[in-house]
């Protein structure tokens, strides 16, 4: 569980949506959402561990599991958001998938499956859940990038390089585009945390990699993703929009 949060960054009475939120940096998100008092909105996949997840977190939990690659599941999360709490405050979209191989040895399929879910389902979840942010200034909006969207990797995953640096711009010409209405729109770029898409960063030579490469020379905790969520998704960060804010230890700076 996380630690209360500071009162500038309380999300009493706000609804939030979590997509992707069945483990990892999804349930981390979900968790100190609603530590922070926000009704939450759970989605992704896996039904059994999305509801693991809410029976574990108790009250202010709603779940609606689904493969957000379908158009008709992110239909049914926005009409989920307005039938049950007539708003949206904030909206994550954090479900994501990596490629792996070579771009030659891929198919088109495999990479339109990393694009679909990266990428496209992300923009048309914005698209859908416009009136109900739009009605409310103030909400905010996070596309959880990565590192990788501001570097490329030497690692081959061309789709999700690819899909991670467009949800980066698309973050800016969003935030472009709402800011008259009050929304606010910017970018969480996670770097290694251990999770499941990092393998845990429990292989010795994979580790060592990162904590020769990142400033602060160490793995950091699912904790220290917390603060900089609910910075951008609170009033905390109630002047910044169309930014990119990096977790990475300095990972990116040199």
């Amino acid at each position: 569980m996380t630690k209360a949060p500071p009162e500038g960054f309380r999300l009493d009475g706000r609804v939030a949506l979590v997509t992707g939120a069945s483990s990892g940096l999804g349930a981390r998100f979900a968790t100190a959402l609603h530590e922070a008092g926000a009704e939450v909105i759970l989605t992704a996949r896996r039904e059994d561990r999305l509801r693991l997840l809410a029976d574990d977190l108790g009250t202010r939990i709603t779940v609606l599991p689904g493969d957000l690659r379908e158009p008709a599941v992110r239909a049914a999360l926005v009409g989920l958001a307005t039938s049950q709490f007539g708003r949206l405050d904030v909206l994550i979209n954090n479900a994501g998938v990596c490629d792996a191989g070579p771009l030659q040895h891929q198919s088109l399929d495999d990479i339109a499956d990393v694009l679909d879910l990266n990428l496209v389902a992300a923009v048309d979840l914005c698209r859908l859940a416009a009136p109900l942010l739009l009605a409310r200034p103030g909400s905010t909006v996070i596309n959880v990038a990565s590192i990788y969207g501001l570097v490329g990797s030497r690692a081959p995953m061309a789709a999700y390089n690819a899909s991670k640096g467009a949800l980066v711009n698309f973050t800016r010409h969003l935030a472009a585009q709402w800011g008259e209405h009050g929304v606010r729109v910017n970018a969480l770029a996670p770097g290694f945390f251990p999770t499941e898409l990092t393998g845990g960063l429990t292989h010795p030579v994979q580790r060592a990699q990162v904590e020769q490469r990142t400033l602060l020379g160490r793995i950091p905790d699912l904790a220290e993703i917390d603060g900089p969520l609910l910075f951008l998704a609170s009033d905390a960060s109630s002047y910044v929009t169309g930014q990119v804010l990096t977790v990475d230890g300095g990972w990116t700076a040199a």
